[in-house]
């Protein structure tokens, strides 16, 4: 192996001569054989006028071998246009023995050349078959055994794409095609999902690629719990639009997208009610470097306002959404201004200064602070942020004639038990009671989702990087459940409700069926190739932790308070009746709740917040840090 790997590693001018040596050596071996036999003997080797044509069909050969190319061929990515060339040239070769014979008057049997062809033919392309394979199987050992999933064509391609790749090295197919069943295909197995593990087995395999970017979520889902047992990891390939629009490669490979798992299908969006309050319109986003602001950023610059006023108070955030649209202003050609304006939704007047500054039409109000437990330890900052700040844009919404206003709210402020989802459900309350008044032409209107896959408070990418460090995987209840939705879904469902609201409205999202947090986690280290620890399984990879709800944390959520639901023009969008309070009631409680935090009465905030009509039942005591601190 180690003179083999000398051979491999010589320079590229030098096994080009070793080539021609070798082929010098093949096509003069090839012609005494085919002499033998046909003739069964050798003696006419002495003949003056069959060396003349030996030597005159060697130069010919090796000229027109290195002509068609074959001494450039990396035997290492031998195709078959290696073999082609090999056979083009072995005719060459086969017609010039006749011609030189002719020539010389030579005795050559008319039944030699064609002997000499074969035998040419099966020892200068079978020597670089057999090299190719050497070469190849001493790369092997760096690389990972793989088995394709679907052996369709995005599967053949990917397999094409990874014969020559460093790293992997395919194996087999899989499909649920029963007429692929046990065929081969580019010499390759096609496997069914029940033969899968003992081939893994058999063959260290370490990952299953999954090649079916045109498929349903919903089919993903089904596949993945077909693989989720497997001991290899399962990664996938990019969507098909991304690779015919060439924004990613058919090898680049990724994990496989957690809303795979959800096996959530999106609805389409409906084109009207997406441009609605958007195209040609002035639009602003509050808190539009956050999560879900970004994306509305991004869908809404899709639908071609005039302008949009991204309002955020983290310059680093404002910066990058920021950049990143004027990016795609650019790319796209967009006729769309972006302005960045940095400030707080705490400072009436400068929310009002801006939206009348830039004549603003839709107002989509993102800003909130919305992880759990650090708002159960800044309940005032809460407050002032959550409240008052969504109070102020209103208001200043109001004073600037903006026509429609779309609040994103949470599914923790349905029945909440912590001061995050209490405090949001006070912020719908004050759009309600400001919709109430016959003054002014804004139309507010509020939209409850759960949890989004990836936002900056997700569970998935802390998953993920607890799984990269080798575990443990924390996890706060074994019970726990979650609505998921994935972050663009939520943004257009968002906008598209923004468009239905009449006034006071509270719109919910149809998020699918509740996930078990453990599944998730679950799913997510047996998806890397990896076992869970147990006390059953001690030789496991990933342990669970479990770390009990944090404060004010529950087990379930919920979209709803009351049991009024009407179905609108979309399938996925609801709208609720909620008790709401009048303007005069909800002012009352705003200067309530002003007085108690200026006096930093943590008591009084929390009295005020039970008392509003919120059905706010906390699980834990008052957790801020400051307060804890002082007393």
């Amino acid at each position: 192996m180690f003179k083999l790997k000398y051979i491999w590693n010589l320079p590229r001018i030098s096994k080009r001569i070793i080539s021609v040596f070798v082929d010098s050596f093949f096509i003069i071996s090839s012609y005494y054989a085919a002499h033998w036999a046909r003739l069964g003997d050798l003696m006419w080797l002495p003949k003056y006028d069959n060396h003349n044509v030996l030597l005159g069909t060697a130069i010919i050969t090796i000229f027109a071998f290195t002509k068609l190319g074959l001494y450039r061929a990396v035997l290492r990515y031998l195709t078959f246009h290696a073999l082609y060339v090999v056979s083009l040239g072995t005719l060459i070769s086969t017609v010039s023995i006749g011609l030189l014979a002719y020539y010389f008057n030579s005795d050559v049997p008319r039944s030699v050349p064609i002997i000499y062809g074969a035998f040419l033919a099966l020892c200068c392309g079978g020597s670089r078959l057999i090299i190719r394979v050497l070469v190849s199987q001493s790369f092997d050992k760096n690389r990972k055994n793989v088995l394709i999933y679907g052996a369709g064509s995005a599967g053949r391609q990917l397999a094409l794409a990874l014969r020559s790749s460093e790293t992997h090295k395919v194996v087999g197919f899989i499909d649920q095609d029963k007429t692929l069943e046990n065929t081969i295909m580019m010499g390759l197995k096609v496997l069914k999902i029940a033969n899968v593990e003992k081939q893994i087995d058999q063959y260290n395999v370490q990952q299953v690629l999954l090649a079916i970017p045109s498929v349903s979520r919903a089919r993903r889902k089904e596949i993945l719990d077909e693989l989720v047992h497997l001991s290899a990891e399962v990664l996938t390939i990019p969507d098909m639009g991304d690779i015919v629009s060439g924004k990613a490669k058919i090898d680049e490979l990724k994990d496989v997208a957690i809303e795979d798992l959800l096996g959530r299908d999106p609805v389409a969006p409906q084109q009207s009610l997406m441009e609605a309050n958007i195209k040609g319109k002035n639009v602003m986003v509050t808190g539009a470097g956050g999560s879900i602001g970004s994306e509305l950023c991004r869908q809404i610059i899709q639908q071609l306002p005039a302008c949009i006023v991204l309002f955020e108070s983290s310059e680093f955030a404002l910066y990058q959404i920021d950049r990143e649209l004027q990016n795609l202003i650019e790319t796209q050609q967009l006729d769309t201004k972006v302005y960045p304006i940095l400030g707080s939704i705490q400072r009436l007047n400068r929310l009002t200064t801006v939206m009348k500054a830039f004549k603003v039409n839709t107002v989509y109000h993102a800003a909130a602070y919305k992880h759990v437990p650090l708002v159960e330890y800044n309940v005032i900052e809460a407050v002032r942020n959550n409240i008052f700040g969504t109070y102020y844009t209103a208001q200043a919404a109001i004073k600037a004639n903006v026509q429609s206003f779309v609040l994103i709210s949470t599914d923790k402020a349905v029945r909440p038990t912590n001061v995050m989802g209490a405090t949001k459900r006070v912020a719908e309350l004050s759009l309600q009671a400001l919709s109430q008044k016959t003054s002014h032409t804004t139309r507010f209107c509020m939209v409850r989702f759960g949890n989004v896959l990836g936002s900056s408070g997700s569970v998935i990418p802390l998953f993920k990087r607890q799984i990269a460090q080798g575990g443990p995987i924390t996890v706060t209840h074994p019970d726990i459940i979650r609505y998921f939705m994935t972050i663009p879904e939520a943004a257009q469902l968002v906008i598209q409700a923004g468009a239905m609201g009449k006034g006071g409205d509270v719109f919910v999202l149809d998020m699918g069926e509740p996930v078990r947090i453990v599944d998730l986690a679950k799913n997510l280290i047996h998806l890397s190739g990896l076992d869970i620890k147990t006390e059953e399984q001690p030789l496991g990879d990933i342990e669970i932790d479990y770390s009990g709800l944090r404060p004010g944390e529950k087990l379930y959520e919920e979209l709803l308070i009351g049991d009024n639901v009407e179905k609108t023009a979309h399938c996925r969008i609801m709208t609720a009746n909620e008790e709401s309070l009048t303007e005069a009631e909800f002012e009352c409680l705003v200067e309530n709740l002003n007085q108690a935090c200026h006096n930093f009465d943590h008591q009084a905030i929390r009295q005020i917040l039970l008392d509003a009509p919120t059905q706010f039942n906390p699980t834990d005591g008052i957790g801020d840090l400051v307060w804890s601190a002082k007393k």
